[in-house]
């Protein structure tokens, strides 16, 4: 059997991208050499772009009620209480940033939904089946799988390595995964339950605020009574709840902590690296198989995420006869993921040097800023830069947002009404991104009530929007729309399907 696209890696990365492919119409296969779903907190914080991206496949209600705030922490130096911190201040959220501020959820609660979501597609995750081995020719990629020690060919137009920091893809291609493991630093992270403490709050026991090294964090998570334990471990100790008990006996007696239920366990040294490519052909890397992060700003499974939230549309497109947006994949996520991996080192580096702000996590960590735009380019929004949310009404008033126009498997063309009733007849270039750009009539835009309108446009894909109108006509009744795009009367701007601008004019 010939699928249109192979994914090897069914962490957050692989479903997303599997969710992403699915919805669009594309024939995809998930496959994962683990016996079963991880089951640990590992990547908990979901960044503010990440809900975004999570809002469009259709799953952010279920990742807010399942997850919770970013905790405040409550410190003790030294054995004594030294009052409660904030890794970051809240933010409110307003009309062009729903999400502002980071989101607590296990990742493997997050792979669960993700799961779900891509079931509804009629597409099962197929774990304890390894990719092998693969080779790719001009037309596609013949793989080998293995499953109860059973061998089976595949033939794929695309594959994807989405398979982790030891990716047997990557591995494969021969791509050099560049950068360095630091092993003077090995930190212990778990999951365990302490019922002692009120679950509402995080916990960081440590000699002195500038010696965070020497002590432990206890961060809750949402749902069962668990925390994530993270600590530095030293000496020849191993990694089990005796060892977590021992650290927490000597680091915060004061708590009386008795620590039980120990999930998930592992170790952790700074492997901070970077693959040389995230593309040979027909063959593409995402997430950790393309790059690994230190956990220092919750910042890898985000940017695994979106690495996903961009190729998925690329691929449909190639697929659907127009390769060339697949060639802006490595050029733009090799580039962010390189910045981003610099933000979350040197957090890191804060923390073993002790600085007074280690802890503290800035807007740079939400991952809102993230942009394709050229160096050449300037302005306050530009192509490549993310699409803002806004609240409009409809001709009945009703309350929508951007969002909810932008949600889909498609492109979208804002189309900003003049102040008359002139008509706004705009040419759609060609849209590099790989929708439909074929020809479209022009509409006209009347402004009845004094009020500037925004038609949105929609540049269709196949499959969920293909029962969608192709134009609405929006009220930008409080101005939020033109404000978050710098708009005037007349301006045009076409949003990709991965939310940042295409075009503007």
């Amino acid at each position: 059997m010939s699928e249109q696209v192979l994914i090897a890696g069914a962490g957050p990365t692989g479903l997303t991208l599997a969710i992403d492919l699915a919805r669009r119409g594309v024939d995809v296969r998930l496959v994962d050499r683990a016996e079963s779903p991880f089951q640990g907190s590992r990547g908990d914080g979901l960044q503010p772009r990440t809900l975004e991206v999570f809002d469009d496949l259709g799953v952010i209600d279920a990742v807010l009620a399942a997850g919770r705030e970013v905790p405040v922490m409550r410190a003790y130096f030294a054995g004594a209480f030294a009052g409660e911190r904030r890794m970051a201040e809240p933010v409110e959220p307003t009309p062009d940033v729903p999400y502002p501020n980071t989101w607590v959820l296990g990742q493997s609660d997050t792979e669960t939904i993700l799961r779900a979501r891509l079931a509804e597609y009629g597409v099962a995750v197929e774990f304890a089946t390894e990719l092998v081995d693969f080779t790719q020719d001009e037309a596609g990629v013949t793989a080998t799988l293995r499953r109860d020690g059973t061998s089976e060919t595949v033939r794929a137009s695309y594959l994807a390595g989405a398979d982790g920091g030891a990716s047997t893809v990557r591995k494969r291609l021969g791509i050099a995964f560049e950068g360095s493991t630091d092993d003077s630093i090995t930190m212990l992270l778990g999951d365990v339950r302490a019922d002692s403490l009120d679950h509402d709050f995080g916990y960081w026991f440590a000699a002195a605020a500038d010696q965070p090294m020497t002590g432990f964090a206890l961060s809750p998570l949402p749902g069962a009574r668990r925390f994530q334990f993270a600590a530095p471990l030293t000496g020849d100790r191993l990694p089990d709840l005796a060892t977590l008990q021992d650290l927490a006996d000597r680091h915060g007696p004061e708590a009386g902590l008795v620590l039980s239920d120990l999930s998930w366990i592992t170790l952790w040294r700074p492997n901070i690296r970077l693959a040389e490519r995230f593309r040979d052909g027909r063959v593409f890397l995402a997430g950790d198989a393309a790059h690994v992060h230190p956990p220092t700003g919750g910042q890898g499974l985000n940017t695994g995420v979106q690495d996903a939230y961009n190729l998925g549309w690329k691929l449909a497109a190639a697929l659907g006869g127009d390769p060339a947006p697949l060639d802006t994949y490595e050029p733009e996520r090799r580039t962010v993921a390189a910045r981003v991996l610099g933000l979350s080192t040197e957090l890191l580096d804060k923390l073993v040097d002790g600085d007074e702000d280690a802890m503290l996590r800035g807007p740079e960590t939400r991952q809102l800023g993230i942009t394709y735009r050229s160096p050449a380019d300037h302005g306050p929004l530009v192509a490549g830069d993310r699409a803002p949310d806004a609240t409009l009404h409809d001709e009945t008033g009703r309350s929508i947002r951007l969002f909810d126009v932008f949600r889909g498997p498609h492109a979208t063309l804002l189309r900003f009404a003049p102040t008359n009733n002139d008509s706004l007849d705009i040419e759609l270039p060609a849209l590099e991104a790989g929708a439909n750009s074929t020809s479209r009539s022009p509409a006209t835009l009347i402004d009845g009530s004094g009020v500037l309108t925004v038609e949105i446009r929609r540049v269709d894909a196949p499959s969920e929007s293909s029962a969608r109108p192709a134009s609405v006509t929006l009220v930008d009744t409080d101005g939020h729309a033109f404000t978050a795009f710098s708009a005037t009367a007349g301006t045009a701007i076409l949003i990709r399907p991965d939310g940042h601008l295409a075009h503007r004019w």
